[in-house]
């Protein structure tokens, strides 16, 4: 049996029941991920890209590579507003170091396992890789593929994790659960013991959207607000409103909407629009229409995030560890902060496509804002 029949055997025996196989309710990760959102980072002032949380460090002297390098990114894929503009960070980041960088190779697993532990085997035995980037597309069945590639290559993994520590770092900003505390912190604090929360996600089986979950329900069970649904929509717009509107159609009084990712917060608010129904609570993102729409409806609101400035740090990171630097590790934690009412206005920007991710950090980089798809 080869490798890719061995691993793609081991995707279809775990996918269907990979989120009840592995525990996302783990409360000292939880409480470590409360400790971290108030953390005051390490690293350059203005540069939360370039920063982290905690003292960890990695010796990485093994892997220093001389002259130009070649990296490989194997992306989980572009299947939403937020990995479009992550993907644009990255690239973006590779031009500031042409000096270095040889070449960046890119290959869209288009959100299939099967297709990504393909695409990791191809590009680590192509033997073109210096370093191997990777946004996992699920956490279980991508773990044996990231395994086998760390023995041929240093692997940096970044956005979703894997169930192994082999990589030799791994990035995210606090993490899933630290966006749970956010958002589920402030809806309970604007509802009322009793009152009802519809919770929106986007798939199951992602490490750091269960997370989310679980530790939103978490903070909603603590304070008796009942949660009324956990409905996926796999980020389709249509279906999100959909989902709302079969709910209000029920009679299901409806205080808050919750939102594992906010790309389709302003679908969800169409359909309390059309039923003559006022806004709820509501959590997003960081995604300018949601900001838009919060600032001129005056909605209750927050936006936590999940920061597309962390595919800048990837890119760092890899260079990094083939300059033989020590990178934070063996997890580099970056800053994960949140848009508050008091800051809206800082992150509202009219030149920005409706879907841009504010906490991009890329203001800065190689054609912006025309390469996200702004005007100037």
């Amino acid at each position: 049996m080869t490798l890719r029949t061995l691993l793609a055997t081991t995707v279809a025996l775990t996918f269907a029941g990979q989120a009840l196989a592995q525990d996302f309710n783990d409360p000292a990760e939880f409480k470590k991920q409360r400790e971290q959102l108030s953390m005051t980072p390490q690293g350059p002032e203005g540069q939360p890209w370039a920063q982290h949380l905690g003292d960890g460090m990695v010796d990485t002297a093994k892997y220093r590579k001389d002259g130009q390098v070649t990296l490989c990114f194997s992306n989980a894929g572009v299947f939403n507003p937020w990995r479009v503009v992550g993907l644009n960070n990255l690239n973006a980041e590779a031009e500031l170091h042409k000096d270095r960088l040889k070449e960046l190779i890119v290959v869209d697993a288009e959100g299939k396992d099967d297709k990504q532990i393909s695409d990791i085997e191809a590009l680590v035995s192509g033997g073109k890789c210096d370093a191997l980037i990777v946004s996992p597309n699920t956490t279980a069945a991508l773990t044996p593929a990231v395994e086998a590639a760390c023995g041929k290559l240093p692997v940096i993994v970044f956005d979703r994790g894997v169930n192994t520590s082999c990589p030799v770092t791994y990035i995210h900003p606090v993490g899933g659960y630290g966006f749970g505390i956010t958002s589920g912190e402030f809806i309970a604090s604007k509802l009322k013991k009793g009152d009802n929360v519809l919770a929106l996600r986007i798939m199951p089986g992602v490490d750091v959207l269960e997370t989310r979950y679980s530790a939103a329900k978490t903070i909603f069970d603590e304070a008796g607000i009942n949660v009324i649904g956990s409905e996926f929509t796999g980020s389709d717009r249509a279906k999100t409103k959909s989902v709302v509107e079969d709910y209000i159609n029920r009679g299901e009084k409806i205080d808050a909407v919750w939102m594992d990712a906010g790309d389709t917060a302003t679908a969800a608010l169409e359909a309390f629009e059309d039923a003559g129904l006022p806004y709820p609570v509501i959590s997003g993102e960081d995604q300018q229409d949601f900001l838009r729409k919060w600032q001129a409806d005056k909605l209750t609101a927050i936006g936590p995030s999940y920061p597309t400035y962390q595919w800048r740090t990837a890119v760092i990171a890899a260079l990094d560890v083939l300059d033989g630097k020590q990178v934070p590790g063996p997890e580099w934690v970056l800053p994960q902060p949140a848009i508050t009412e008091d800051v809206l206005a800082d992150y509202v920007d009219a030149r920005m496509p409706p879907l841009h991710y504010s906490l991009c950090g890329c203001q800065e980089l190689p054609g912006y804002p025309e390469r996200w798809g702004g005007k100037k």
